[in-house]
């Protein structure tokens, strides 16, 4: 479950750093505290704010190259909820495909497969992220995105591990996982064997499949993430991620490589 963003973000030169305040409410015994929801309230426009800057950002880019990128951005609870056993761990951003191309896709999946685009973090989508000790950017691929995670497998299949290799290894910093498994495939350091070896593994509506960056922010130790800078580097790090969203999305443009099942 995740809801609109309550309030307009603001423009990009007034994201609002993060404070004690945001990881505080989500430790384990504030989680669960109802009382904390209008803290963990202004967290999540702060993350809205960085969302929506990236999807504008995203916009004017494709603008001036004469095309045209609607995406748009959601945000998770944040209050304790059924949804996430009454404790609010994790907060976060998403960015995923527009309406009219959701729309479009529903069409071609038909009403079995459609159901899971209903719920927006259920394909492939960028993220930023809080919890308790770290900041997150990352995109990610639902375990229940079957479409998304085999369009990826499909054009991997079909033009080979030298499409993908230069999306990732140009994300310096970020990691390649798959979802909770202990191995990490480092961008930036990647070669053809490697991705052969994680493809292997991954399986599309089994597995989640992850590209991310962590800021650890650990109690005591968070100076780093309480920077006024980090708001915006977690914004152009969305940004620098949107190729490789575009690669793995199945889109339009896609459509030749890939035919539902």
């Amino acid at each position: 479950m995740a809801a609109n963003a309550d309030q307009e973000p603001k423009p990009l030169e007034a994201l609002s750093a993060f404070e004690e305040g945001d990881f505080h409410a989500l430790t384990e015994s504030l989680g669960r505290d109802a009382q904390y929801n209008d803290r963990r309230l202004v967290t999540r426009r702060k993350l809205a704010a960085i969302a929506k800057a990236a999807v504008d950002e995203l916009a004017a880019k494709a603008k001036e190259k004469g095309g045209k990128l609607e995406l748009q951005s959601r945000t998770s609870l944040h209050q304790p909820h059924m949804f996430n056993h009454m404790r609010v761990r994790r907060m976060w951003a998403y960015i995923t495909r527009g309406k009219k191309e959701k729309a479009r896709l529903k069409q071609v999946l038909g009403a079995e497969l459609a159901k899971d685009l209903d719920s927006s973090y259920r394909n492939a989508f960028l993220c930023v992220a809080i919890e308790e000790a770290a900041l997150e950017v990352s995109l990610r691929i639902h375990p229940d995105a079957w479409f998304d995670g085999q369009n990826l497998v499909h054009r991997t299949q079909k033009e080979g591990f030298t499409l993908l290799l230069p999306f990732l290894n140009d994300l310096d910093g970020f990691r390649l996982k798959l979802d909770n498994w202990k191995g990490e495939w480092i961008c930036g350091q990647l070669t053809a064997d490697k991705l052969k070896e994680f493809f292997r593994y991954y399986k599309p509506g089994e597995h989640g499949l992850v590209v991310e960056q962590r800021l650890p922010a650990p109690p005591g130790q968070r100076g780093a993430a309480l920077s006024e800078d980090i708001p915006e580097m977690l914004m152009l790090e969305l940004v620098r991620l949107a190729p490789l969203y575009r690669l793995v999305a199945w889109s339009e443009e896609s459509d030749h490589l890939f035919k539902p099942r």
